[in-house]
């Protein structure tokens, strides 16, 4: 048993978009920054390393690298202000922690410069995803026992702490998130991961084809990272003057600033349609426009029903043969998840699904599933209901919100694994504490 009731327990939930953290007991993460890393590596001529933009405040972090080793830029303004030779990152691929240099980057940041703590005085509460791997937790908690010290730690399964941000020990955890969309049977606060169904058909996929459909629409895209000047020279129309010297702007870095683009349109402009999008129906679909940087105009009609639709039917991606796997609808991945548990658990399954995730807010997405669900016939014997947060916030933070709840509860003081029980039973000791 460790009394992490002493001193503050930290949250940190590591996701594919964003990093969020703070202390346990408070209603929203101290931090939220992206998971994605700037990386210079060692040899590049830049004229620009470990110096940050004007304003670069304790929000960000430059760490330098040695002549051998990379030099890392972390956090909003430092990751997206351009320098030459900038590579950006994922420290994680479908939901997977993969590069554990640039996660040891986020951690570090995280507790150092956003919470501004020593992480040897606080017990850390971690997510994970639930089919996260043996060798992952393994890793994990060596790091945070060996490299910072930390006097006690508890790995959580992310969808049973969106569970408990929504007051229930037993649910259907629907998670749509940047990388990964997972399906998870929560029941008595553990997850069934016998029972878990997965896609990488989440936002990031919906980002890329909505890419291609502006691209198809013949518009180019241009970052403010290109930009030196813009003149309206009549209404609606721009005099634009490109920046010079961006020769040695990598491509990672000019395609993650273009997708940063499409992503605000599609999370500003996409919905769901309230029943199956038939595109040929809906032609006279008033446009909606979008301004560039560079004060170009998109026109976007049936498109910002036809990407969010994707999620309900993606045949039209599942024809191409590009991915290498093939997708299932969401409501369909509900389905099979819960065919795969207890016959006895599955009217509470149905009666409890419960929608997560950034790429879930999507007007009219819990509305949709529910109907789509329903028209799928299930036994009469069992009720449907999808519950969705209707404050953002909320969907976006439910696992850290979860975390928050579960590491600030006086029952939970006896499950941490403490620092002693590392040193005398190693790091295969998180098998056992934390199931």
């Amino acid at each position: 048993m460790y009394g992490g009731d002493e001193v503050g327990a930290v949250v940190l939930d590591l996701g594919t978009h964003s990093t969020k953290a703070g202390y346990a007991g408070e209603d929203t993460p101290k931090a939220v920054f992206p998971s994605q890393v700037g990386v210079i590596y060692s040899g590049s001529n830049s004229n620009t390393v470990g110096k940050g933009p004007k304003g670069v405040g304790e929000e960000d972090m430059v760490i330098e690298g040695s002549k051998q080793g990379p030099s890392y830029y972390i956090g909003t303004n430092s990751l997206w202000y351009r320098r030459d030779n900038l590579e950006i990152k994922s420290a994680l691929d479908k939901g997977l922690i993969t590069d554990w240099d640039m996660t040891e980057q986020l951690w570090d940041h995280a507790f150092k410069t956003r919470l501004g703590i020593d992480p040897k005085e606080h017990p850390i509460l971690m997510s994970e995803p639930s089919f996260n791997t043996k060798v992952n937790r393994e890793k994990i908690t060596e790091l945070m026992f060996e490299k910072w010290e930390v006097p006690a730690l508890f790995l959580a399964k992310s969808p049973v702490l969106s569970a408990f941000s929504s007051g229930k020990a037993s649910a259907l955890v629907v998670d749509v998130g940047a990388g990964t969309t997972s399906v998870t049977p929560i029941h008595d606060g553990y997850a069934l991961t016998k029972s878990i169904v997965k896609s990488s058909l989440a936002g990031n996929l919906l980002t890329d084809e909505y890419f291609k459909i502006i691209q198809q629409k013949g518009k180019e895209i241009r970052p403010h990272y290109m930009i030196h000047s813009k003149k309206e020279v009549r209404p609606g129309q721009f005099e634009v003057e490109l920046k010079d010297s961006l020769s040695l702007t990598t491509e990672s870095y000019r395609m993650s600033a273009i997708k940063e683009i499409v992503r605000d349109i599609k999370e500003t402009i996409c919905r769901v349609a309230d029943v199956p999008f038939d595109e040929q129906a809906n032609t006279t679909i008033p446009s909606i426009a979008y301004e560039l940087p560079d004060g170009a105009v998109v026109e976007l009609g049936t498109d910002r029903f036809k990407i969010p639709e994707l999620l309900f039917n993606p045949d039209s991606i599942n024809k191409r043969k590009e991915f290498d796997e093939e997708f299932i609808p969401i409501q369909q991945m509900i389905y099979n998840s819960i065919a795969k548990c207890d016959p006895d658990i599955r009217r509470e399954m149905f009666s409890s699904i419960i929608v997560t995730g950034g790429s879930s807010l999507f007007p009219q997405f819990p509305e949709r599933l529910q109907r789509d669900i329903l028209e799928r016939s299930p036994p009469q014997m069992y009720k449907v209901k999808v519950v969705a947060s209707s404050t953002p916030a909320e969907r976006k933070y439910s696992v850290w919100i979860g975390g928050s709840i579960l590491a600030s509860l006086g029952t939970f003081q006896q499950m941490w694994m403490s620092k002693q029980e590392y040193e005398e039973h190693g790091r295969s000791m998180v098998e056992r504490k934390c199931p």
